[in-house]
Order: structure tokens, then sequence, then C-alpha cells
């Protein structure tokens, strides 16, 4: 295989664009600390980060197949390996096959009850792309994929999901569904003539007021889980950071300029990795 297909490969799974890898992440990353106390184990914290970089790199395949016929016809995806054809579909599936194959393996290092909810995650991973095309709510579906690493988290440290875990992926579940909203933004004029839907066309003229309650519910969602699980000072500390950061999300989108829609949408990753940050200091003994 030459350097040309590698890069293309990478270019598949958007390797040169990590931003969905840690929006996968951070809360995975968040349920591995809560559910441990913060003190999670390491091993599993390794299988998670490796099992969040497979997983989204399989989406992105699965994605870009189910989409390569409408991809041409979005500005912002329209060089796509498969739109290009630098690949063809039959590596593309390979592909897709392979990245599914070392996901199980990883799996299978966990208890039983972690097996049966990947499967449930693969099934979510497959089904997103094709939301898209029967409603007008595929974020819906983006959020339970995008936050099912928190289940899966709870079960692998604990052999169990908690009524606190769901509470958490639920916080967790609404975050996507917003910033993929932002995501949609972008594309949501070239959505519009080719027929794929999305909660930005949906919203219309009320996107950015809908973006903005699912940011409040967000940190309302959150500011429970501190409580649920009796979080500490840098935990909230961390949340009142997330606001400002969503104020400056706010403050981008004002004009619904794509190109800031977008800066808006990549933000987020930040707002993952404060509340990370604060999760991990509430359970630091600075004393």
């Amino acid at each position: 295989m030459n350097r040309g297909m590698i890069k293309q490969l990478a270019f598949l799974m958007r390797l040169d664009k990590p931003i969905g890898i840690y929006l996968v992440l951070w809360p995975t990353l968040w349920a591995l600390w809560l559910a441990s106390a913060g003190k999670p184990n390491w091993t599993i914290v390794c299988i998670f980060i490796v099992g969040s970089v497979v997983m989204r790199s399989a989406g992105c395949v699965i994605n870009d197949i189910v989409d390569h016929r409408f991809d041409g016809f979005v500005e912002r995806t329209r060089y796509r390996p498969l739109v290009a054809g630098s690949i063809s579909k039959k590596i593309a599936w390979s592909l897709f096959v392979g990245l599914l194959a070392c996901a199980f393996l990883l799996v299978l290092c966990l208890n039983r009850f972690t097996v049966l909810l990947a499967w449930i995650g693969l099934v979510l991973a497959v089904g997103y792309p094709f939301l898209k095309r029967v409603t007008h709510l595929p974020q819906l579906g983006l959020g339970i994929a995008f936050s099912w690493g928190v289940p899966m988290a709870f079960a692998a440290l604990t052999g169990r999901v908690s009524s606190a875990g769901w509470f958490v992926f639920f916080g967790a579940f609404v975050w996507p569904c917003m910033y993929d909203t932002l995501y949609a933004m972008v594309d949501r004029s070239d959505d519009v003539k080719i027929g794929v839907k999305s909660t930005a066309i949906l919203f219309g003229k009320a996107d950015k007021t809908l973006v903005g309650l699912m940011q409040i519910l967000f940190l309302l969602l959150l500011c429970i889980v501190g409580f649920i699980f009796r979080l500490t000072l840098p935990y909230y500390l961390a949340l009142v950071v997330a606001a400002g950061l969503f104020v400056y999300q706010q403050w981008l989108i004002k004009d619904r300029v794509p190109a800031n829609c977008f800066k808006a949408f990549l933000n987020n990753h930040w707002v993952g990795c404060v509340i990370f940050i604060g999760i991990v200091l509430s359970y630091v003994n600075f004393g």
C-alpha cells in the first residue's frame, strides 16, 4: 500500500480532523471518572480511548458509503475520497469491516454486559447516516450514538448502569444534539437543495434560540450530575467556563455565517475538555 492510499484511507476515517474523536471521547471519560469516583482502571481507560478512535472512524466510513451520492453536491464534502474516486466502495467496505473487527476485539476484553451494550452501539453507529433521509431529527440519533460510551463505561467499571449513570447519559445526550445542529447550520443551504433533513432546517429562524435552550438544558443537567456525584468546586467552576464558551458560540452564530457556525461547532471540544478537567479536579485531594 503506497503513501497516497494510506493518506486517502486516513482522510476517509477523518483522522486528519480529530474533532469527532474528541466529541465521542469526552463524555466517555466523564463517565469513567464518575463511575470510579476518580480512580478508573487504566486498562479500561485505554480500551475506551482506542475504541472511541476506532468506532468514530468506522462511523465516518459508513457515513461516506451511504452519502457518497449526496456529498458531491455539498461544498464541504465534495472532495471526500469516495466522491473524488480516490478510493473504491469495495475498499471502503473492507476498511469498515476491519474497523468493526478491531472494535469487537477490544470489547471482548470487557465484561459481558458491556459487550451487549457494544452491539447496541454498533446499531446506532450504522443507523445514524440513514436517519437524515427520513426525519428532520437525525441529531437525536447522533446524540444517542455519541453518548453511548457513557453507559458502556459504567457497565465496564461497575457491571451495571445505575440510575445516576443513565442520568449522566441523558445529560451527555443533549450536548451532541446541540453541537450537531451547529454543524448542520453549515450545510443548510446545500441540504435543502438535495433533500437531506436536519434540525437546522426544521428549526429555521428559531435555530439560535433552540441551540441556546439546549445549551442551558445541558448545563442544568450537568449541575444535577454534580449534585448526584457530590462533585466539588472545581467542577462547578468548569461549568461556568463552559457557559462562557456557549456564550462565545452564540456570538459566532449570530449572523448564521457558515464558517462561523463551523467554528462554534469546533469550540465544543473545549467544552468537553473543561468539564473533564473539572471532574478530575473534584476528586483530587488538595488538603
